[in-house]
């Protein structure tokens, strides 16, 4: 494969990406409902939240998922195979196994600390399972890939590329993502932590997202020209799932309408963030620390200010800044200088 140049618009979607699982996850500690998926709950929930938080829960993950194929492509064009695996190992199942058995755990205490619980300590993957499936899929996926690179002028690489300059191509990606719905039957569909949903979902968007990429420039002027089409089609789709009975609808609309946002976010993306810049420099490098150590800090909060007598849209405010900002001071005061914690945290040891 032909070196290409950095795509910073995908190094910006990472990283807004993560600032979305943020607002996200701390959206759910205002849902009745948070405690059952093992979050802490407000006693006095904001539910008119999820209805925002509702547009981006078919999608956020599966976009992660799609970007963690791309940077994969990226990866493979300076090493081989053992290579590939070992940088893959250092950076995603060295922290996916420190935060299963040290950083899952604080969560864990603070967790039961707050409903009062008897504190045991407990080696689980929690919000960590997402790279448990990127390590896998890497395995899973890398003879393919690294036949793609050897074979860049095959029959198939130019079949990838022909199908992608088109439209209609991501006809496939639609079909092959309603065929998963269909097949698994995901109920609700957006689980996706430690579910076989999740796995064969991610595995699609993983290997789509290496497609894309590798189908070169066309692809994406393609989305650049139809961007204003997919995104129509995504809001309509969403607006008609807000007016069902309790936004149900099946899962196979779900999946055109999260493949719907995603192709739109990668095509605005591509028109407006690829751009470089000390900011997003600065940001990719704390993204993946605070992907690790933000729910120590969403807890630590939770604990901390849903007890204030206050406005719970206050309170939102308030525990979004606390975990922000815990995160970023101690992604900026700790883990950035302390050498032997960079590798723990996914970073390259300085």
């Amino acid at each position: 494969m032909l070196p290409i140049s950095r795509r910073y618009d995908i190094d910006w979607l990472r990283v807004i990406a993560i600032g979305l699982l943020l607002v996200y996850h701390v959206a759910i500690g205002f849902q009745s409902w948070g405690i059952m998926i093992g979050f802490i709950a407000n006693e006095n929930p904001w539910e008119s939240l999820w209805i925002p938080m509702s547009m981006l829960n078919v999608w956020r993950i599966p976009l992660l998922f799609f970007l963690s194929g791309m940077g994969v492509y990226f990866a493979i064009q300076k090493r081989n195979w053992k290579q590939l695996l070992q940088e893959r190992a250092g950076r995603i199942l060295l922290p996916f196994l420190f935060g299963m058995f040290f950083i899952v755990p604080i969560s864990v205490f603070i967790w039961q600390y707050y409903y009062h619980w008897e504190l045991n300590y407990s080696d689980n993957p929690g919000h960590l399972w997402f790279l448990g499936n990127i390590f896998v899929y890497v395995v899973i996926l890398s003879p393919l890939f690294f036949y793609l690179k050897i074979h860049e002028n095959g029959r198939l690489v130019s079949l990838i590329k022909k199908v992608f300059s088109n439209p209609l191509g991501l006809i496939f990606v639609f079909a092959t993502f309603i065929a998963e719905a269909l097949w698994v039957n995901p109920t609700p569909y957006e689980m996706y932590a430690m579910t076989w949903h999740g796995f064969f979902l991610g595995l699609l968007a993983f290997f789509f997202g290496f497609c894309f990429v590798l189908s070169g420039d066309t692809f994406w002027k393609m989305l650049l020209q139809w961007r204003w089409l997919f995104i129509l089609a995504a809001v309509w789709l969403y607006s008609y799932r807000l007016f069902q009975f309790q936004m149900r609808v099946p899962a196979f609309l779900l999946s055109i309408e999260s493949i719907f946002w995603i192709i739109s976010v990668f095509a605005f993306g591509y028109k407006y963030l690829n751009r470089p810049g000390k900011v997003l420099n600065y940001l990719s490098q704390a993204a993946y620390p605070v992907y690790i150590l933000h729910m120590i800090f969403l807890f630590l909060g939770s604990l901390l200010i849903f007890p204030l007598d206050i406005d719970s849209r206050l309170q939102f405010i308030l525990v979004l800044l606390f975990t922000g900002m815990g995160c970023f001071v101690t992604y900026e005061f700790i883990i950035r200088r302390v050498k032997f914690l960079r590798p723990l945290f996914g970073l390259r040891m300085k």
